[in-house]
């Protein structure tokens, strides 16, 4: 068997597209959409994920911008610039890029942040939300998968679903999306502790990796046709790439490849779906403030 490619980057291009038709039609009638991030710190990896993200929106039509603020700002200084742009109404989305300085309680910014701006959809109102089966905003990664496998055309309606993870960021919010009515997955969240957890990938339908080990699925864990989706980025040492690393995923792609009949790459598969639900998060709460 080898599986099929679920190409994230071409899907990604469609749901841009039409979100660039969204914001056309909506700035017809008014102004743009318009997205705010906000950058504590020069993480390397955050700031060319928060550079994807600014080109992205501005593509789409959305007005993006980004505050910068310095590894040694204080919460305050955080929560003062959530608060402002909380009052802006310029603003319809906010964006605060994880991780934060060790000095800032990330849980106390991310609860500062309208819920009806928080179109990363980690405010504990939206959270709540989610879990009750009446979703407002989504994680990005969450409904980029969920949206990756609708369109590709990957049935999960009372289909076993394994989730490999349990964050708040992909694992719990993805698990309580599956549950939801319309969508209707049985779902099994496995996690660091689980004993035996091949013995729960051996029967899911669907696997969904994203428990931040290298290459952590293999082949013997995966049922004979199972769809498989790899939320894992982790970059690892490789002499014979130009910068002396590559990125994978958390599932060994190519053994894999041979047991499932459907499978995400990494890089192209959920990280580009990731950045597309963002710029339609953004264009759902412009539309929300603008009902």
């Amino acid at each position: 068997m080898s599986a099929r490619l679920l190409d994230g980057r071409r899907v990604a291009e469609t749901v841009r597209a039409e979100v660039a038709e969204g914001v056309k039609r909506l700035a017809g009638s008014g102004a743009a959409p318009g997205l705010a991030v906000v950058l504590v710190g020069n993480d390397p990896a955050s700031e060319v994920y928060v550079a994807s993200k600014d080109r992205a929106a501005r593509e789409a039509g959305i007005r993006a911008s980004t505050i910068k603020l310095p590894a040694t700002a204080t919460e305050r200084e955080v929560l003062d610039v959530v608060a402002r742009l909380n009052a802006d109404d310029a603003v319809d989305g906010i964006l605060v890029q994880m991780p934060l300085p060790k000095q800032i309680d990330a849980r106390k910014v991310l609860a500062a942040v309208s819920p009806g701006k928080d179109v990363d959809g980690f405010h504990p109102i939206n959270q709540g939300l989610l879990l009750e089966g009446h979703p407002r905003f989504v994680p990005a990664t969450p409904r980029g998968v969920v949206e990756l496998l609708a369109r590709e055309r990957v049935p999960l309606e009372g289909k076993d679903v394994v989730v490999l993870g349990r964050s708040t960021i992909v694992g719990k919010p993805l698990a309580a999306l599956l549950l939801t009515k319309g969508i209707d997955a049985t779902v099994t969240v496995a996690h660091s502790r689980t004993r035996d957890v091949a013995a729960h990938t051996r029967r899911a339908d669907v696997l969904v990796a994203a428990i931040g080990v290298p290459g952590f699925v293999k082949a013997d864990m995966v049922k004979p046709g199972a769809v498989v989706v790899d939320v894992g980025i982790n970059r690892v040492p490789d002499a014979t790439a130009p910068k002396g690393s590559r990125l994978v995923g958390d599932v060994d792609f190519a053994p894999v490849s041979a047991v499932a009949s459907a499978i995400t790459p990494v890089p192209g598969g959920v990280g580009p779906m990731t950045i597309a639900m963002v710029l339609a998060n953004t264009l759902d709460a412009a539309r929300m403030r603008r009902a």
